[in-house]
């Protein structure tokens, strides 16, 4: 059997349950891998400061990929490695985004800032209660003129999203523009994505990407799956992805997947 030296995985719909919260035994595998120098990674489209209430929830410390791929940091908080898109792009998009009038509340992420256009609406609010952090209201402007964006989250209307899409990536075709849900479109610097950031955390720590395992459910988190030694899908993922997917499946979220997927590669 193969010996794995890292553990990735996504966020909502993996580590999480459907109530948000980590589960008592997945915690447990979690204690278990680090007993045994194995990193568990949280690697996930939130910026690291939503991140950070779930390891304050839930009382453990792990690394963290954010923002998607495009910031990294060691479980001390020691920033490793931080890339975007610059400021000026994400006015330019954010200003086409508004004369086109589409129908979504839009987020910038920045290092550790979350801005939002407006949080009065409903969909702000939604994420703000889901992550349980606050963003700040504004505009990019709020930025320094040398700010690294790492990523601008679209919340959409889910009968419009395909239409959002389809338009932002023909006017943006240098810009990674990927439906991470029925409701979000995420806007990256072209290439950047959840594998690129577990090849970026291997490399740093000195560790071969195949023998990393990456768990996740949902379409932004099959380039991480097949990037790793072994990629293993959630069973609550869509229909579409569990009916193609070639890889392991496991369990779903509410019920254990990641650490029942744990013991059957005899890691835990």
């Amino acid at each position: 059997m193969r010996t794995y030296k890292a553990v990735f995985s996504d966020i909502d719909g993996t580590l999480l349950t459907s109530e948000h919260i980590v589960s008592t035994a997945t915690i447990e595998a979690i204690a278990s891998l680090q007993k045994k120098n194995i990193p568990f990674v949280i690697i996930s489209s939130r910026s690291a400061s939503c991140i950070y209430p779930i390891l304050k929830k839930h009382h453990f410390q792990c690394p963290i990929v954010a923002c998607g791929g495009a910031w990294i940091e060691d479980m001390n908080g020691r920033i490793l490695s931080n890339e975007g898109m610059r400021r000026q792009t994400a006015a330019t998009v954010i200003e086409f985004m508004t004369e086109k009038n589409f129908d979504l509340a839009w987020g910038i992420y920045s290092g550790k800032n979350w801005i939002t256009n407006d949080r009065t609406d409903a969909r702000i609010l939604h994420e703000e209660s889901v992550v349980e952090v606050e963003s700040v209201e504004g505009t990019v402007a709020l930025l320094p003129d040398d700010a690294v964006v790492n990523k601008i989250l679209c919340m959409c209307n889910p009968a419009c999203i395909l239409q959002i899409e389809e338009d932002l990536k023909e006017a943006f075709p240098t810009l990674s523009i990927v439906k991470s849900s029925s409701y979000l479109l995420e806007i990256m610097p072209a290439g950047m994505n959840k594998a690129k950031g577990i090849r970026k955390f291997c490399e740093i720590f000195g560790i071969a990407t195949e023998d990393s395992v990456a768990f996740g459910d949902n379409y932004n988190d099959l380039e991480m799956l097949y990037a790793a030694g072994c990629g293993v899908l959630m069973g609550n993922a869509p229909a579409a992805i569990l009916e193609t997917f070639p890889g392991k499946v496991t369990l779903d979220n509410n019920h254990d997947g990641i650490p029942v997927a744990l013991k059957d590669l005899g890691m835990i």
